[in-house]
């Protein structure tokens, strides 16, 4: 290695840094990005209501944060890379807690939209930053398959938690306090983000930012997003969707052109694809992001307030089995299993144990009760998710130098959103039009878990192009 290769590349976390601090602040702040995503869903009655809001319009009090979470999350991931992970982490962190400040304390629906999409951006910035800082700090080998167990684990328990926390404050306190509490979380994560280790990035690195690479990916994928929001309520026919996607279409293709022919630090450099697990592995988590938590949770969401008719509190409660059961699954089982079966043998195996669990989800109808159309099918839904989640982030973040770590951190987290929500939208058109009655409402939900079981077997079968992978000390024992 040259001299000026050896400064361009990146060193890891020193040895010296405290790897608990590092997993908790990792933790954290991931719970709070993926718990934001989901925390509103039950508290939007209320917000309409504090805030007058149109009924048109209150959609995008979640929308606006997917919608900028989903495009700044490439940027967000590369920004780690270039200038530092504790840097980017502080910058998250602020972006974030500051515009949910602002949110909990709006007074009008332009300000709390506003809010939720710089949260977003917070959100972008921070999500890969937090994965990068593991990648970083656990070296491959069970160190870092514990540490990405129990990132995910979390990660997985907040977007599950989000609705019985949002229907606990909402309840008790106020619709406020969903995005007040971000706030003294936020602070306490900035404690102790100053604590980590700058990690040492490369010369020169503000004029290696790929600008035009970001700004084309991050309009295409906010204008996908945007377009796909619009599909539910304005179906494919709509002009402004068929404007958004098209154009959406146009920029991607022109960030590909910049990324293979005119930049000259990639955004998301083409050698991560020679590497089998990322290009594989990030497709199937694209498959992944849509069928598991964000269309599960929402689905789910209206099964239980339209046909059970539960309240916002009983509906949050109603989720608790599958918090727990992922949280003991993906802590406890899966990282033990991980040292006695390749990853792509679990990934195939959870994903299949999924597709069972949705089968039967599937066939909810209104004569169902809480014991048969919500608990029976979340333990195989759970098992599947928590032993498939771990080994494929590991799989996924596997093999790549530690210069591109958040580059591939903010490729991973790209796939799952952007999937969640072709997934929902695609699930949504799907089901448009359907009767309001409790019958209908519960056969056209059953349809759309049907459709989530094909997925999860078409994420088994993509899982057998993975390679086969065991954490390096385990293989090195076995050999």
């Amino acid at each position: 290695m040259t001299r000026t290769e050896a400064a361009d590349a990146p060193r890891t976390v020193p040895r010296s840094s405290p790897p608990g601090l590092v997993l908790v602040l990792a933790c954290v702040a991931q719970f709070m990005v993926v718990l934001d995503v989901s925390v509103v869903n039950v508290a939007l009655p209320s917000i309409q209501t504090s805030l007058d809001f149109a009924a048109a319009d209150l959609p995008w009090v979640a929308g606006a944060y997917t919608l900028a979470f989903a495009g700044f999350l490439l940027l967000g991931g590369r920004l780690a890379d270039l200038y530092g992970t504790r840097r980017v982490l502080v910058a998250g962190l602020l972006l974030f807690s500051m515009p949910s400040l602002v949110g909990g304390l709006a007074t009008a629906p332009a300000v709390l939209v506003a809010a939720r999409a710089a949260q977003g951006l917070g959100a972008a910035v921070l999500a890969p930053a937090t994965l990068t800082l593991l990648t970083t700090t656990f070296p491959e080998g069970p160190r870092r398959t514990r540490a990405l167990a129990v990132w995910t684990a979390v990660s997985l328990a907040g977007g599950a938690t989000g609705n019985l926390i949002g229907g606990v404050l909402t309840q008790t306190l106020s619709w406020r306090w969903i995005l007040l509490i971000n706030v003294p979380i936020g602070a306490a994560a900035l404690c102790a983000a100053v604590r980590v280790p700058a990690r040492h990035h490369r010369n020169g690195t503000a004029a290696r930012l790929d600008l035009p690479g970001a700004a084309s990916v991050t309009a295409g994928l906010a204008l996908l997003a945007y377009g796909i929001m619009r599909v539910g309520p304005r179906g494919w026919g709509d002009p402004v969707t068929a404007v958004a996607l098209a154009a959406a279409a146009v920029l991607l293709a022109g960030f590909v052109l910049i990324e293979t022919r005119l930049a000259r630090d990639p955004l998301i450099p083409l050698r991560l694809f020679r590497l089998r697990a990322v290009s594989a592995g990030n497709t199937i988590m694209l498959l992944a992001g849509a069928c598991f938590q964000v269309p599960m949770w929402y689905f789910l969401t209206l099964y239980m307030q339209d046909v059970l008719h539960y309240t916002a509190l009983e509906t949050g409660l109603g989720f608790l089995p599958h918090t727990l059961l992922t949280m003991v699954i993906g802590l406890r089982i899966t990282p033990r299993l991980m040292k006695r079966a390749d990853d792509r043998t679990l990934i195939i195996a959870g994903a299949l144990v999924a597709a069972a669990g949705f089968l039967w989800q599937s066939r909810i109808g209104a004569g169902s009760d809480y014991l048969s159309g919500v608990l029976g099918p979340a333990i195989p839904i759970s098992l599947g998710g928590g032993l498939l989640n771990t080994p494929l982030t590991t799989t996924v973040t596997s093999g790549v130098a530690g210069r591109d770590a958040g580059a591939a951190s903010g490729l991973m987290n790209t796939a799952k959103q952007v999937g969640g929500a072709l997934g929902l939208a695609a699930l949504t058109a799907a089901l448009a039009g359907r009767a309001t009655t409790s019958p209908a409402l519960a056969e056209a939900y059953g349809d759309a878990f049907l459709i989530m079981a094909v997925m999860a077997a078409a994420i088994a079968a993509a899982s057998l192009t993975l390679p086969a992978r065991r954490d390096a000390a385990v293989s090195a024992r076995a050999g």
